[in-house]
């Protein structure tokens, strides 16, 4: 729903009431995955999408009956055997949509929310979707510092409050089941919590033409990019427009900093563009001890060893080596600087979904992995502190359950 949030708050500043129908949950082979979000205004205007086009028609004839009621549904599509004609996904693979209606009146805490979203502050929103049960729309809103609203059972709440803390941390959104009043292990009620982290970051290093086209690659993938290089006269505003962040300081030093301010984890992406070894070793000597995603060094197969030599040289171990993308990017073809900045992103989607690269012409089995939020072990419990609700009363998560 990120995408869509300038659409929504002005149709919300506008006082009309909207509809918003999300993927909460995909079985087989879905062409989208949980928090894809699609819009449709008072006045019938339509953005974003939930399925790639199978089922957007469908869609809006129910946010439109949202509109017109004012009650969530919660819809599912997916192949019929029965009746080849049916609306349904043509991929195979099956959605659960929750569709529901966004108003000053439904939604009191939305602005809140998008602030946080726009700024960078992390925020979950919690619903219950679990379909016949009187709750069904009920939301809890979860900032790291409190929380607003209420599932409509203070257990129920502490216990979603415990996990959306570890869901934020991973950046996880996905369907939790608790009991009616937040036991575990139970399925009786079923809660959609969808993750608004800040994006993840790319660090690009050398300010080159190919970090350049990089760059723009990054922030088309959704990344948060910085480009950095020692040297003043390439790293400018003026040759990296697109970049989030534009730093002159030696690369090595910049990056140990950044990791201690804590803006290195595991859904980082560094690509190391430089390919001068006053550059490049001490770069990833700090990169390669990092939890990195990603870590992909430019270079021939001849810069490639003499690299490995020098990083051997300084203690960096064959494990620590093994991270290393290089020569980097999938093998395309890639010449010009565009070309190359798609390879590399390739191989990063490629390593981010443990997927082989491979044309799928020549592979096997489905298209669309399941998500990995799915697989996502429960997180260790950890309590938040209390705010005042926007109901005015105080919600205190528990620490244990």
């Amino acid at each position: 729903m990120r995408d869509l949030l300038p659409h929504i708050r002005q149709w919300y500043t506008d006082g009309d009431r909207l509809a918003v129908a999300t993927v909460i949950d995909t079985f087989h082979s879905a062409p989208r995955q949980p928090g894809a979000a699609m819009a449709v205004s008072a006045d019938g205007v339509a953005v974003g999408s939930v399925s790639g086009g199978c089922v957007e028609a469908d869609v809006y004839e129910v946010a439109r009956e949202v509109i017109r009621t004012g009650l969530p549904s919660v819809r599912r599509y997916g192949i019929s055997d029965d009746d080849v004609f049916a609306v349904g996904l043509t991929c195979g693979g099956v959605i659960e949509l929750l569709v529901q209606p966004v108003d000053r009146a439904s939604f009191a805490d939305f602005e809140a929310v998008a602030d946080a979203v726009d700024s960078g502050r992390p925020v979950a929103v919690a619903t219950v979707v679990t379909t016949g049960d009187h709750r069904l729309g009920q939301r809890l809103v979860i900032w790291p510092e409190g929380v607003a609203g209420s599932l409509g059972d203070p257990r129920l709440d502490a216990a979603v409050v415990e996990d959306a803390a570890g869901m934020l941390d991973q950046g996880a959104t996905a369907i939790r089941y608790y009991g009616a009043q937040g036991e575990c292990r139970r399925t009786d009620v079923a809660v959609f919590v969808e993750a608004f982290t800040p994006p993840p970051r790319m660090f690009v290093f050398g300010a080159i033409d190919f970090a350049v086209a990089m760059a723009r690659v990054g922030k088309f993938l959704g990344y948060h990019v910085t480009v950095c290089d020692a040297r003043g006269v390439f790293a400018t505003r003026l040759r990296f427009p697109e970049a989030d962040e534009v730093v002159v300081s030696w690369p090595h030093r910049f990056l140990a900093e950044a990791l201690e301010q804590g803006q290195v984890d595991r859904r980082t992406v560094l690509c190391v563009l430089t390919h001068d070894p006053k550059f490049d070793v001490p770069l990833l000597e700090v990169a390669l001890r990092t939890d990195a995603a990603y870590i992909g060094a430019m270079g021939s197969r001849r810069t490639h060893d003499d690299r490995l030599s020098r990083l051997r040289a300084v203690g960096v171990t064959e494990a620590e080596l093994a991270r290393l993308s290089s020569p980097v990017g999938l093998d395309l073809g890639a010449r010009t600087p565009e070309e190359t900045a798609i390879s590399i992103a390739a191989e990063i989607i490629a390593t981010r979904s443990d997927a082989s690269g491979q044309p799928l012409s020549s592979t096997r089995g489905r298209i669309h992995s399941e998500t990995a939020d799915r697989a996502a072990a429960h997180h260790e419990s950890r309590s938040l502190p209390s705010a005042r609700s926007s109901q005015g009363t105080s919600l205190q998560p528990a620490a244990v359950r």
